[in-house]
């Protein structure tokens, strides 16, 4: 029932995100294994889309916010407003009390803005005032960047970055998917028509079963065999965390479940290594970030 559930949700997400099996794919295994999600591209190229269709798909709720250089941290979080009639304090929730927020172009916000949605993403609550405010499960933040040289960006630190289980890029379309997109349905108007596959306690129990994915002791060796090695090697400024090495093992379940296995082999943590790594790692030498995860997985030899 599991994989009939993940096929039918990528089927549904890719007759919207025409020729993007992959993303798509490293997208939902992102959120299978409870990990927020940062996509980096160029604007135009469906980096919105494919976050609404995820949410619409999913069954979750759905706030989307247009990051800006002039936001505040009270625009995403909420605000206490005092009510005179009952001489108080009554607290408005910002966008971020939903299931899936979507941060757009969030590089364009200044980092103390950003900063805002850290507890959210590590703790799933948010503190205003010394009051905690728990967010929902599911809870998922899914923000869109634009490339760095662009103008009016700012750049995401570091713990920022590492919040974000993946970063994927969706890059152009190959010319057959780009024609039909030219003459087929409006990619709005089939959001607007598209309905949800599974509900979020559906979701609950596929992430929960995506948990439970077997993991060798042999495995095991490997993810650590990759984490030492960029800490080790003297390639990179600073190694790969604890954090990333579990959001590791998290995606490479999700991504054998999506499979159809319910054991983890060499090849699942093969196939979402670079997306994991390539926004955590800073090389000492001028190399893509492709490059590197690539490289690393070449030196390491599976056990």
């Amino acid at each position: 029932m599991t994989q009939v559930s993940t096929e039918r949700i990528l089927h549904a997400i890719n007759s919207v995100i025409l020729g993007k099996q992959q993303p798509v794919k490293l997208a939902l295994a992102c959120l299978l294994a409870r990990g927020h999600l940062l996509i980096e591209d160029l604007p135009g190229v469906g980096k919105t889309t494919l976050a609404h269709t995820l949410a619409t798909t999913l069954g979750l709720r759905f706030q989307r916010v247009q990051f800006t250089s002039d936001m505040l941290p009270a625009d995403i979080l909420g605000v206490s407003i005092y009510d005179p009639e009952k001489h108080q304090f009554s607290f408005h929730r910002g966008p971020i009390f939903t299931q899936l927020l979507l941060a757009d172009e969030i590089n364009r916000a200044s980092p103390r803005t950003q900063s805002a949605l850290l507890e959210a993403m590590e703790e799933q609550q948010v503190t205003i005032e010394g009051d905690s405010h728990p967010l929902e499960d599911p809870f998922f933040v899914i923000a869109t960047q634009n490339p760095a040289h662009q103008v009016g960006t700012f750049p995401l630190p570091e713990s920022q970055l590492d919040r974000f289980l993946m970063r994927i890029q969706i890059g152009y379309p190959d010319k057959q998917a780009e024609r039909a997109l030219l003459t087929g349905e409006d990619r709005r108007q089939m959001l607007r028509q598209l309905q949800a596959e599974i509900t979020p306690p559906q979701l609950i129990q596929l992430q929960q079963a995506a948990s439970k994915i077997s993991l060798s002791d042999a495995l095991i060796d490997y993810v650590q065999a990759l984490l030492a090695y960029t800490r080790n090697s003297g390639q990179f400024y600073n190694g790969l965390s604890p954090r990333a090495g579990l959001g590791l093992i998290q995606a490479a379940r999700a991504w054998a479940m999506i499979n159809g296995r319910d054991f983890v082999i060499p090849e699942d943590v093969q196939a979402i290594f670079p997306s994991i790594v390539q926004h955590r790692l800073q090389a000492r030498e001028h190399l893509q970030s492709a490059d590197w995860a690539a490289e690393i997985l070449q030196q390491v030899a599976i056990p």
